[in-house]
């Protein structure tokens, strides 16, 4: 497994360079970001250079950026990473002391915005990530990291509370996680979140971050004869173990959630109507009641957004658009390109986006709910928040019933 790259072990990396980058080009600012175009995450990674690109290109005919007196366009520097998060902290260097760029983007998963924001933090340069929320991120101290992404330990928590509510109550759970920073999250939140419902942890297991084969597993979750089945880890890994569920017939007694993939229409498309009945959950929905001042809202940032990529968004997309946001806002009210001056406009920023009002914690992590989703009939269908927005079909029959 990779290892992330903390501030010693990047000291070499900048040592010979400059803490602040010098100006860009005259009237323009630029947003550098190395993002997983290729490799093993770059069905993810996607999502945020497009997104990136959109809002930057929506800003800039919208006039740009007003600094002061002065009006800037945005320009977007993006450097493939390959899915290496090694490479990726190299380039966070290279966008900074070589290609000089103005404030970052972040890249996706939270193990490459673990690593990347140290060099934010070494050159205290902003790093706005929509990618990355593993609460490691934000407990170390560091002042120039921001996320738009909820905390990891929650990703369960409105599941949890669902679960709760459903008649009959699943009772038995079993939780299995990757080993990456994101998944160690959102298992011990979730581990948590169970205890104060009163469920039973029959069986807590964790896989080695990009496993294909989950048979072991799966062969104690069904020994253990559980009511719900928690999952979290990366969508080619769920697509996986959904696959290697209905060949082993695992069939819960209640349902089976996963925190990546269902809310994405490659899922559905992948598994076909294996994909039916996955309960999932999404921190956006392109609802039209989000406003933005660019886009005007988030169902009109849905549909540019499909036209012009020819594949539709879903939470990645709208937070890595909030994060260029967050700066077009942020560099307006600081008045300034000075780092510090930005970073500090950041922290005290709050507007409304396509994606959530933005406001971010004291720890640099914006708090948002999540609405937990399911497939049914093929369809994207939004289930709960704080109580059921629609019925789901529950409980799920088994694979040979169908």
């Amino acid at each position: 497994m990779k290892k992330q790259i903390g501030l010693a072990g990047i000291a070499a990396l900048v040592a010979a360079s400059l803490l602040a980058p010098a100006a860009q080009a005259e009237d323009v600012i630029t947003l550098g970001a190395s993002v997983q175009l290729t490799g093993t995450n770059a069905n993810t990674g996607r999502y945020y250079k497009d997104a990136y690109q959109l809002a930057i290109d929506k800003i800039n005919a919208a006039g740009g950026v007003k600094v002061g007196d002065k009006t800037y366009q945005l320009k977007l520097d993006v450097l493939d990473n390959q899915s290496d998060v090694n490479l990726s902290v190299r380039q966070y260097v290279q966008l900074i002391s070589a290609d000089k760029v103005n404030f970052l983007l972040g890249p996706f998963a939270s193990n490459f915005a673990l690593s990347d924001s140290s060099v934010a933090e070494k050159y205290q340069i902003p790093m706005v990530q929509g990618g990355g929320a593993a609460t490691q991120i934000y407990t170390r101290g560091y002042k120039y990291v921001f996320g738009t992404l909820p905390p990891a330990d929650d990703y369960y928590a409105s599941t949890i509370e669902m679960m709760g509510k459903m008649n009959p109550a699943p009772k038995s759970v079993a939780l299995v996680a990757a080993d990456d920073s994101f998944d160690v999250s959102v298992a011990k939140g979730t581990r948590k979140h169970l205890a104060d419902a009163g469920m039973k942890l029959a069986v807590d297991e964790t896989f080695r971050e990009g496993s294909a084969d989950f048979s072991t597993i799966l062969t104690q979750v069904k020994a253990a004869n559980v009511d719900a089945i928690l999952w979290t880890g990366h969508e080619t890994e769920a697509l996986n173990f959904i696959r290697q569920m209905k060949g082993l017939n695992v069939n819960p007694n209640g349902l089976y959630a996963f925190t990546v993939g269902v809310p994405t229409a490659d899922f559905r498309k992948a598994l076909g109507p294996d994909a039916n009945y996955a309960y999932g959950m999404t921190s956006w929905l392109p609802n039209p009641s989000l406003k933005d001042k660019w886009f005007g809202d988030a169902a009109q940032f849905a549909a540019e957004y499909k036209a012009k990529f020819n594949y539709s968004p879903d939470y990645h997309a709208a937070s890595g658009a909030a994060d260029v946001e967050t700066f077009a806002m942020a560099l307006e009210k600081a008045g300034s390109l000075d780092p510090k001056k930005v970073r500090d406009a950041i922290a005290g920023i709050s507007f409304d986006s396509l994606y959530a009002n933005i406001k971010y914690g004291a720890d640099g992590q914006i708090v948002l709910p999540q609405v937990v989703v399911q497939i049914q009939n093929d369809k994207l269908v939004p289930i709960y928040t704080t109580d059921f927005i629609n019925k789901a079909q529950y409980p799920t029959p088994a694979w040979d019933k169908r």
